[in-house]
């Protein structure tokens, strides 16, 4: 950093320290006195706003007795207050409504298309772990393990597999697994019970200097709820032998200090011929309290435990032949368990009105055990080709994050400084042949793995009237340690490496009903450990450039419009294959393409979204007849309509499109796309709430997952490279019936 920017910084705090007298602080809260954080406060005079903190807290500068103040949430009545004192702090209480897009304000900052997933919550809320995912705009998933593995993720032209190039988080605990046994960045989320979800802070691209590891294509922090305003009693029965029951209980319910405990179990064989024999277990508490008027903490602790079977991923060919059904399977004994416990520390203390520090420290416990068999008898004519792949893990670390706001005269703003430490410990990795989960045959990979992230960034934000600069900048240190224990004498192997990540943001708010933006940044992810070892240490953090062109608008008061157009660029890497244990070098890849979204109120009772995306994306340094990105989606698009009546009745209709797609290099192989309709209904009556959903409406034929394989059946003496799939659930209904009190 230089002198001249050090002056600067220096200078801005001074300011910021003597800051005009004509400030007015206030506090925000529903009629039971609970804080409303993220509420816009406008000045109708001249133009100024803020919006309010974790607290509930505000501070507007320039403010004039007499000045009219314009409070606004998308889940409050919009509310105008006379200001008639600048000494004495403003309390002003909402009311909660139903959604209304007419309350949106499109804020000056870099998270503004939050606003958009703020819309789907409320409109659509989430039923089931699988649709926690897809409540991100323009992001697809696949499930093919029976549903006990976590999702297979695309975006923005991405097939992220399990997570290699999207940071997850919940309530900033990290989700993606670095190093893990069956794939980097491995992300299961089946740990957070859909309905005590509360908001989603989502951003595509590498543009965020809070966000470190595996943010190129975007980021994912699903928050959970601080409160529950009562307690339910949910039970869930569908086809396949399915059933569900939930039970979420409020411990705690005061003005400063609240608790509760959720739980659910899940159950279901399947639509396979094989029954899955799925079953989750999950218990999750929170504990919120507001030890003082600055200071607050929070207590979160949860435990997940699942097991399944899997019918696999099928060839095309043994369905066409007619030796198996599209649910059938050539390997049932498939399938795995898994656990995680989780427990997150927060102490958050605001310094001043102007300044705040955020604290976390979390630690989980993790295990591992995956069963698989993908080429059949290609490796093995006689035994199969079964693999495991396991671990157990303790993960744990810290996040401290400093904020300070300040203004001027002529311009304002506020800046914000964090540190981060993350250490994963992960004892007896590995892969293994094995044969019907009982007898290990050869171990391909086994060994402990020991990685430390140390990250540091800052942020900094300059509001001139209708412009928001955002210049940050990242940096990230890893020490990676491999014991392999397939070597004849004991030794641990290491690396290290650090990586520079700058980010540069141009934001432009015409009104509070359009933003135009313009991102860039760098990102990256990191490699899997053993990778890092077999490379001796090159290009170990492969980066990602990025920038995105686009706006948010809202051109009448029931309709929000966000269109980008962007591009990323992806260094060389080394890409360690999970499933085979192998180390695969991919050269440099390039994407671009357009992102749509839509939200549209015509009524008070009706509401429609669209997201789409199209994306064109190639390997950079290949022919063009072989420079295709395998699996790569170059066209998406989810839409729906919802309807919430003031008399009880809601319901929805939804459509995911997925388009034809390479499954290989030159485009000989093709996954087929698809268009699935989902449907719910419900009507709340009472303390009583009655549900049916419908899965593939139209009972189509679709394939969830699918990739090109080589493989050979038992019966064959050449093996044959095509399409090898998990078939999409078909017409798939389930009631359910909820009690609240």
């Amino acid at each position: 950093m230089t002198t001249n920017t050090i002056y600067v910084f220096i200078t801005v705090l001074l300011i910021s320290l003597g800051a005009s007298a004509q400030s007015l602080s206030g506090l925000l809260t529903d009629p039971f006195e609970v804080p409303i954080p993220e509420a816009q406060i406008h000045n109708q005079q001249n133009k100024k706003h803020t919006h309010s903190d974790d607290f509930g807290k505000f501070l507007l500068e320039n403010v004039s007795v007499g000045d009219t103040l314009r409070i606004s949430h998308i889940s409050y009545q919009t509310k105008y207050v006379v200001v008639s004192s600048l000494t004495e702090e403003l309390h002003i209480f909402l009311e909660k409504k139903a959604i209304s897009l007419n309350e949106i304000v499109i804020r000056p900052k870099l998270d503004a298309l939050n606003l958009i997933s703020d819309i789907d919550i409320q409109t659509n809320p989430v039923n089931s772990s699988q649709e926690i995912l897809q409540q991100v705009p323009g992001l697809f998933i696949g499930q093919h393990a029976g549903g006990g593995k976590a999702e297979q993720i695309f975006l923005r032209g991405f097939d992220i597999d399990h997570g290699t190039d999207i940071t997850i988080t919940a309530d900033g605990i990290p989700v993606n697994m670095v190093s893990h046994a069956h794939g980097q960045g491995y992300a299961d989320l089946h740990f957070i019970i859909p309905e005590t979800l509360d908001k989603i802070d989502f951003g595509k691209g590498p543009y965020y200097a809070n966000q470190g590891n595996f943010n190129t294509a975007g980021y994912v922090d699903f928050k959970t709820k601080k409160r529950l305003t009562e307690s339910t009693i949910k039970l869930e029965a569908g086809q396949f032998d399915t059933y569900r029951m939930l039970g979420m209980f409020n411990v705690l319910n005061t003005l400063n200090h609240t608790a509760y405990i959720a739980t659910e179990y899940l159950a279901t064989d399947g639509p396979f011929e094989s029954p899955q024999n799925f079953n989750r277990f999950n218990i999750f508490g929170k504990y919120t309290g507001n030890i003082s008027e600055t200071d607050k903490i929070g207590v979160t602790v949860s435990h997940f435990e699942s097991t399944w079977d899997a019918s696999g991923q099928i060839p095309v060919r043994a369905v066409n032949s007619g030796l198996i059904s599209r649910f059938g399977a050539i390997d049932d004994t498939e399938g795995g368990t898994t656990s995680r416990t989780n427990f997150l520390l927060n102490y958050d203390k605001e310094l001043s009105p102007e300044s705040s520090i955020k604290n976390s420290f979390f630690y989980s416990k993790y295990d591992f055990k995956l069963y698989s068999n993908f080429t059949f008898f290609l490796e093995d004519p006689i035994n199969g080709d079964q693999i495991k792949q396991q671990e157990d893990r303790t993960l744990f670390g810290l996040k401290s994050e400093y904020s300070r706001a300040f203004t001027s005269t002529s311009f304002k703003g506020g800046w914000n400084a964090g540190i981060s430490l993350r250490k994963d410990q992960s004892k007896n990795n590995e892969l293994s042949r094995t044969l019907n989960r009982r007898e290990t045959l050869e171990n391909i990979q086994f060994g402990d793995i020991d990685e430390t992230n140390i990250g540091a960034y800052i942020n900094v934000n300059f509001e001139f009237g209708k412009w928001t600069i955002n210049p940050a900048i990242r940096l990230d240190y890893f020490d990676f340690k491999y014991n392999d224990f397939l070597q004849t004498t004991y030794e641990t192997q290491s690396q290290n490496e650090a990586i520079l990540s700058p980010k540069l943001n141009f934001l432009y708010n015409y009104s509070d009903n359009f933003q135009a933006y313009v991102k860039m940044g760098k990102g990256f992810h990191s490699n899997d450990t053993r990778v890092v070892i077999a490379q001796n240490g090159k290009e170990i953090l492969p980066a990602a450039y990025g920038f995105d062109i686009g706006y948010i608008w809202k051109p009448i008061p029931e309709l929000v419009v966000n269109t980008a157009y962007w591009q990323l660029y992806l260094e060389q890497e080394f890409v360690y294959v999970g499933d085979a244990g192998i180390v695969e070098p991919s050269g440099k890849t390039r994407r671009q393409g357009i992102d749509l979204s839509v939200r549209y109120q015509p009524f008070q009772w009706l509401f429609w979204n669209v997201d789409t995306n199209y994306t064109h994306a190639r390997a950079t340094e290949e022919p063009d007849n072989a420079n295709y990105i395998p699996l790569a989606p170059d066209f998406t698009l989810s839409s729906g309509l919802n309807v919430k009546f003031q008399n009880g009745f809601f319901g929805g209709i939804n459509l995911r499109h997925l388009k034809d797609r390479p499954a290989n290099e030159d485009n000989s192989i093709n996954a087929e796309g698809y268009s699935v309709f989902d449907m719910n209904l419900g009507y709340n009556w009472k303390k009583l709430s009655f549900g049916i959903q419908i899965q593939n409406l139209f009972d189509t034929e679709w394939n969830e997952t699918q990739f090109a394989t080589e493989s050979r059946l038992q019966n064959e003496t050449q093996s044959v490279e095509e399409i090898h799939f998990t078939p999409g659930t078909p017409f798939f209904m389930k009631a359910s019936i909820a009690y609240r009190f």
